[in-house]
């Protein structure tokens, strides 16, 4: 039936004039519902709302708030790029490590280590605590036996990496059940 079509008979009888516009918006709301994208994200492990999602955007300091932006439209824009240990460009995959060089390279023209331990190493300020991350922020996470995962802050509390064979870049939440319990600090190289 088209839309026409269903404004003309909702509008044709009066006693059944409600049900007809009750009708009508259901049909207007499915049509919108359907017509938004489709594109699925991938879930994080429990797919729920970081709870640092509700603090304040926090960038680096103002001189250096134009290299964190590049910084996050460069990290946005990979998401969804096939993980390939070792890799470090958009067509060859990316490793977590190769990921957030090429990020930092193509946005600020800092060149990093091609590990994680070695960028954990670099200088810069240490962030402690996930509530004090600013966007563009290093992120790293391991164990006892040290440095094994970095990614890039993007804010709200969410991150992007590459963090396994066979998946691909993507945005997580950093205090998710995994990556909470892993997160050793941050490291600011922006400011």
């Amino acid at each position: 039936m088209h839309l026409e079509s269903v404004a003309s008979f909702a509008s044709t009888s009066s006693p059944w004039r409600t049900v007809r516009q009750s009708l009508l918006a259901t049909t207007f709301l499915l049509l919108a519902a359907c017509a938004s994208s489709s594109h699925r994200r991938e879930p994080t492990f429990t797919d729920s709302h970081s709870s640092l999602a509700d603090l304040p955007a926090r960038a680096p300091s103002a001189a250096s708030a134009g290299a964190a932006n590049d910084v996050l439209f460069r990290a946005m824009a990979l998401v969804g790029t096939p993980y390939h240990w070792g890799g470090n460009t958009p067509a060859g995959g990316f490793d977590c490590s190769g990921l957030v060089d090429y990020i930092y390279r193509q946005a600020t023209d800092i060149l990093l280590p091609h590990s994680s331990r070695e960028m954990a190493a670099m200088s810069g300020r240490k962030v402690s605590r996930m509530t004090e991350l600013a966007s563009g922020d290093l992120v790293f996470f391991g164990s006892r036996a040290g440095i094994s995962h970095v990614g890039v802050y993007v804010g709200k509390g969410r991150f992007v990496h590459a963090p396994n064979s066979g998946g691909t870049v993507r945005l997580d939440d950093i205090d998710g059940p995994y990556w909470r319990d892993h997160f050793e600090y941050g490291k600011r190289l922006l400011d």
